[in-house]
């Protein structure tokens, strides 16, 4: 076979070069809306722990169950926005201030957060659109290589029936009812949550929690496969 000469070979590594940045130039077009900002990454198929928040997925999702979630991203903005609006109107903490003032000022808000959501009931959060993808991203988790041993350590660390125990929306999370560990597999899948809510589960039940209020702000029974 003819050798092909040095500038020959240096002119065809050129043309490769601006190749691949046109391409990666229409790729980055592509992925910007019609306003220019760009589009939010795909989703991820394995979920790994360094994921950001929009690909917290286990496999890509379809239009219908990104829409679906979608539903419940934007009452737990509207659910965000009223805490925080109740709680700029609580007094301020003192500076070192004692057990008594800090629990003082969680029942506080509790009250003040209750009686915003007076008439707040199961679906308000967790919508109807949502409920069946969260179960369905929940079932892909336990139903995985591992998914009975985690189910097995949530049932070890809450052996309770969320029916016996009377739970509902906007009720006070039960005090003789620890927190269990809510495993990285759940917390790398479900929608991401601001600082003041967290995924809990009592039995088989997801709950939504509202920490600082120590209220249930939402809750999913029969959320973990049988």
């Amino acid at each position: 076979m003819e050798a092909v000469p040095p500038p020959l070979k240096a002119l065809a590594a050129a043309r490769s070069v601006v190749v691949s940045l046109v391409a990666a130039a229409v790729t980055a077009l592509g992925a910007c809306t019609p306003d220019g900002s760009p589009s939010a990454p795909p989703a991820t198929s394995a979920s790994p722990a360094s994921a950001p928040a929009t690909e917290r997925v286990v496999g890509p999702l379809t239009a219908a169950d990104a829409q679906a979630l979608a539903t419940m991203n934007e009452r737990l903005k509207e659910y965000v926005a009223l805490h925080m609006k109740l709680e700029r109107s609580l007094p301020t903490e003192p500076k070192g201030a004692t057990q008594e003032q800090i629990v003082k000022n969680q029942r506080a808000f509790e009250t003040l957060l209750r009686q915003a959501r007076a008439t707040a009931k199961p679906g308000d959060i967790f919508t109807p659109e949502a409920r069946p993808v969260i179960k369905r991203l929940l079932a892909t988790i336990f139903g995985g290589p591992d998914g009975q041993q985690v189910k097995a350590s949530i049932m070890d660390e809450n052996p309770v029936d969320p029916v016996a125990l009377k739970l509902t929306v906007n009720g006070r999370y039960p005090d003789t009812v620890p927190l269990a560990t809510v495993p990285p597999q759940v917390l790398q899948t479900l929608p991401k949550l601001t600082e003041d809510l967290e995924y809990r589960f009592v039995g088989d039940w997801l709950i939504l929690l509202d920490t600082h209020a120590h209220v249930i702000a939402d809750f999913i029974d029969n959320a973990l496969p049988k």
